[in-house]
């Protein structure tokens, strides 16, 4: 038990909270959008009719986000150990304290991919062939602080595929209110991202690595994240309105887009002490609520 709690800790477990939300809400709205609703049927019913003829795949996209989330976070760590070892916000973690060795972790990371590659064929064909150009984007993400600072869009590429890829599970095909959707995340994921990494722009800037902070100062970083979050608004409005979600998708939005707005108001160039609130609470309840309005908006509404 005691090596289980190792290993979510190593992959931050935790914090699977910010693209879970997603998926389930991209796995719903593509149940709605292969269905016509017949007069009278429930949103209920169609989810019904869904898992009676694909009983498995909800099971499969869930097994598809946590492995490929876990081989990217292992990775990470593997990858990262050196620095992770020289910096003292990071020398706590399981690698540098040598609680996992860093073999294990790579052992880790291809087990998990495999088991990724392997549920995605358990959906469908196209996901198969999707799926190694998502380990390329999630695994690719380690290297991108080694070269450049776009690495926090490189992570919101990332975790946009929760929702995207829980679509084409279910529909094959892709919608723009998703493609939308997808972009929101892109840019709640790296705005929130650039704010985490503002407590290690001094440490990246001494070791030669890349992010926002350490490029651009950090007024300025909190600009960018700043107008990242407020796309994100825009963009998640737009994707509500094009995919016909009513008024609770829109409750569920405005929570949303307050919580960012209230996590930026909270951390300042010159006072990073609500970093964590703002990384962890703020996000992780803002896209629980969001994804649970939004889908209610569908069960309920449509």
């Amino acid at each position: 038990m005691k090596r289980i709690e190792q290993y979510l800790s190593l992959i931050k477990f935790s914090h699977t909270v910010f693209a879970l939300p997603f998926a389930l809400l991209g796995f719903t709205m593509g149940v709605f959008s292969i269905h016509d609703n017949p007069i009278g049927a429930s949103g209920f019913e169609r989810l019904k009719d869904y898992a009676t003829l694909h009983p498995l795949v909800f099971i499969y996209i869930i097994g598809c986000m946590v492995f490929a989330r876990s081989a990217a976070m292992a990775f990470n760590r593997y990858l990262d150990r050196e620095f992770d070892a020289k910096n003292p916000r990071t020398a706590i973690r399981e690698i540098p304290r040598g609680v996992i060795s860093p073999s294990s972790a790579l052992r880790f990371t291809i087990l998990s991919s495999i088991l990724f590659m392997g549920a995605a064929y358990l959906i469908n064909v196209t996901c198969f062939l999707l799926s190694p150009i998502a380990l390329l984007v999630i695994l690719g993400y380690s290297y991108t602080k080694r070269f450049t600072a776009l690495c926090h869009l490189v992570l919101g590429i990332g975790l946009a595929l929760a929702p995207a890829g829980a679509f084409i599970a279910v529909t094959e095909t892709m919608e723009p209110a998703v493609v939308l959707l997808a972009l929101a995340v892109v840019g709640w994921v790296s705005g929130f991202d650039i704010i985490y990494a503002l407590q290690d722009d001094s440490f990246d800037a001494a070791n030669g690595l890349y992010s926002i902070p350490a490029s651009l100062g950090r007024k300025n970083a909190l600009m960018l994240s700043r107008i990242l979050h407020a796309a994100t608004v825009a963009l998640i409005f737009t994707a509500g309105y094009l995919f016909g979600f009513e008024v609770l998708y829109t409750v569920g939005a405005a929570i949303f887009s307050g919580l960012l707005l209230y996590q930026q108001s909270i951390v300042k160039s010159d006072d990073l002490s609500k970093v964590n609130i703002a990384f962890m609470t703020a996000n992780g309840i803002g896209s629980i609520v969001f994804a649970a309005f939004a889908i209610s908006d569908l069960i309920f509404l449509s």
